[in-house]
């Protein structure tokens, strides 16, 4: 049986301060992801699917949705960790909320899957771009309360989808590469 928090691939589990250091790092991570934009509207294009599913195939799916959960946390108290700095409740609330609340999900979903089943590349690339699907999923039902329905594809997936899965392929090597170094080390 597996711990609470544990890494994939049969690493140990992490304990004591390492999981409270690992989410600090998480959020480091998508805080940093968030501040790489290309600014849209309703939604920016930013580097954060990039670090979701790097994340979620570098910690496995429990610990990488505690990374987000603690991501979007840390923007709720006030600290300028979203795209462009920005910060509190009303971002997350705004329009983009359904993407945030589905990096969360895919994040778990994805993690979960690649733990389980790691492989290579296409083993990899192919829960993430499941997790991906939630994310839009999530997104637009939320972007829809806000532009309608008519609106949503052409500004809240259209936009994003080709840079989305080069950033999930580029998610999805580095997953594959670290893992390769982590296991000859």
């Amino acid at each position: 049986m597996h711990s609470p928090i544990e890494a994939p691939l049969s690493t140990p589990a992490l304990t004591g301060w390492r999981v409270p250091a690992t989410i600090i790092g998480g959020t480091l991570l998508l805080a940093l992801s968030a501040q790489i934009q290309i600014p849209f509207w309703p939604v920016p294009m930013t580097m954060h699917v990039c670090a979701v599913f790097l994340l979620a195939g570098l910690a496995g799916g429990r610990l990488a949705a505690a990374m987000v959960v603690a991501y979007m946390a840390e923007a709720a108290i006030g600290l300028p960790v979203l795209a462009g700095g920005s910060a509190g409740v009303a971002p997350l609330i705004g329009p983009t909320g359904g993407y945030l609340v589905g990096f969360v999900v895919a994040a778990f979903l994805a993690g979960e899957w690649i733990r389980r089943r790691p492989g290579g590349l296409i083993a990899t690339a192919v829960p993430m771009v499941a997790g991906l699907a939630v994310v839009y999923g999530l997104g637009c039902l939320w972007l829809a309360q806000f532009i309608g329905w008519p609106a949503v594809i052409s500004a809240g997936v259209a936009p994003f989808v080709i840079g989305d899965i080069l950033k999930v392929l580029l998610a999805a090597a580095a997953t594959v590469a670290l893992r390769r170094i982590r296991r000859s080390a």
